[in-house]
């Protein structure tokens, strides 16, 4: 992947129980191909795979309280 001479990189943060947030505007592209366009400043990412909208979060990371995740 060639650098970008201009300097002008994308910043991805983990936070601690949810998901990834990386500045936007971005384009990801899926596993199976699929392009996922969003013009948002910031985009979040789900790291928990529960989101109904994979691979972008809903939140759902939320719903789960410590301690009583199977882990599945």
């Amino acid at each position: 992947m060639p650098t970008d001479p201009e300097g002008n990189r994308r910043t991805i943060t983990y936070t601690a129980d949810g998901p990834a947030l990386v500045e936007g505007p971005v384009e990801l592209v899926t596993a199976d191909g699929r392009i996922i366009r969003s013009d948002r400043c910031v985009v979040a990412l789900c790291l928990c795979r529960r989101s109904a909208i994979y691979p972008l979060c809903d939140t759902s990371h939320r719903k789960r309280r410590r301690g009583t995740d199977s882990g599945d």
